[in-house]
């Protein structure tokens, strides 16, 4: 392989995970050739601000300017897909049959939507929200939009159905599951989540199922398994799935996210990476391989493999943390739960502040929170530094109260 001057990097995907990859190796010293392939017009940007702040005003979401790229001759290729992978020739293929060849291939590729599977998606008036151009269409539509449908309670879901709300329109959400953020949130504080959002307005009907959007060229209403709902506006989403065909068709090994090892090199061909929603990997904090969807998964990791690329190799083992604000609302999560541990909820100073705390065999493994932006400080701070903490030590307290005992214990000592 050439050294690090001259081996060239090509990234294949322009979002979150890919942009950390490149700007990571520019930071790190590296000199070599890093060409960025983006399958949008748009340069790099935030993905989070789409659905909290979807409006009918450009959404200024770029992550950095378009001289960042030139000052640090990265070659940014907007709106050019890779369509193939000749790992034989060390060479990608575009859409227009161009072969650029590489010494490291990194795939942030992401995810795409999971498509709603019912009659009537075609409809104006019904979207799915994954793109920058998703969002602005979303938020032209809610300037007029009266009744708003959203079909899926996760994090996308409950962000616009409180967008929609605070342009004034009658909102319902559809969810399949018995409750709310099913994977991602305890039962516990889910129940306190959903009377939150109630409270605000928002008609929650879970354990329900969409059978059909209907309307005559727009959205008029959506028919579920417990009768109809008026529509003007529908807006879907019901998960994502890892963008990992290119993978697949190359012949790496790919199983819901492309198979890597702890420093996120395929396990088929290790002049291969992959980074954020696209990848499966191991993980000190979960239990054998998972694939994250977050912006601070997808930035560790395309930094590590920067990292990595540039001669500072280290296995990936960042705190999974993630955030969601819904309206007055502020999730967060720190660590990672399973659905046999233990859960307890613990009130803050305010009837708006709740955290709920998990613990596997008695020490503190994740923990969620509500409003209460210290308690997910202090729970980061405990997680990532592996501080033994078991319910006991939480008992009529709170993290930020033990950590801070802790510290003056220390400082006695």
């Amino acid at each position: 392989m050439s050294g690090t001057k001259t081996a060239r990097v090509v990234v294949v995907g322009g979002g979150q995970a890919g942009f950390s990859v490149a700007s990571t190796l520019r930071g790190a010293g590296y000199e070599g050739p890093v060409t960025v392939f983006a399958d949008e017009r748009h340069l790099p940007y935030e993905r989070p601000p789409l659905s909290k702040k979807a409006h009918t005003d450009s959404l200024r979401v770029e992550l950095v300017p378009e001289s960042f790229y030139k000052e640090r001759d990265i070659e940014l290729r907007l709106g050019e897909d890779v369509v193939a992978i000749d790992t034989a020739a060390y060479a990608v293929v575009t859409g227009t049959g161009t072969r650029v060849s590489y010494d490291h291939l990194v795939l942030a590729t992401g995810a795409r939507n999971r498509p709603l599977p019912v009659p009537g998606t075609e409809l104006t008036g019904v979207h799915a929200l994954r793109s920058l151009d998703d969002a602005l269409a979303i938020g032209r539509a809610l300037t007029t939009a009266r009744d708003v449908v959203v079909v899926g309670g996760g994090f996308i879901g409950l962000e616009l159905a409180q967008v929609a709300r605070a342009h004034g329109a009658r909102v319902t959400v559809v969810e399949l599951a018995d409750r709310l953020l099913s994977r991602a949130v305890s039962p516990q504080l889910q129940e306190r989540l959903r009377e939150r959002h109630e409270r605000g307005g928002v008609r929650i009907l879970t354990g329900t199922a969409v059978q059909s959007i209907e309307g005559t060229d727009h959205v008029r209403q959506v028919v579920t398994d417990r009768g109809a709902l008026p529509a003007d506006l529908v807006v879907y989403g019901i998960g994502a799935a890892p963008r990992d065909e290119l993978a697949r068709d190359a012949g790496l090994a790919v199983e819901d996210g492309v198979i890597v090892d702890e420093q996120l090199r395929s396990i088929t061909d290790p002049r291969i990476s992959a980074v954020g929603d696209c990848a499966r990997h191991p993980h000190p904090h979960a239990d054998g391989l998972v694939r994250l969807e977050s912006v601070q998964n997808a930035t560790d990791q395309g930094a590590l493999v920067g990292r990595r690329i540039a001669g500072s190799p280290s296995p990936y083992e960042s705190l999974p943390w993630f955030w969601s604000d819904q309206g007055d609302i502020k999730l967060q999560i720190a660590g990672l739960r399973a659905n046999t541990d233990d859960v307890r909820l613990a009130l803050g100073d305010s009837p708006e502040r709740l955290a709920a705390y998990a613990f596997r065999d008695d020490r503190l493994v994740a923990v969620e929170t509500l409003n209460w932006p210290a308690e997910h400080l202090a729970a980061r701070r405990v997680l990532e530094r592996s501080q033994p903490v078991c319910a006991a030590d939480l008992a009529g307290s709170t993290l930020g109260a033990l950590v801070r005992a802790r510290r003056a214990a220390e400082v006695r000592a």
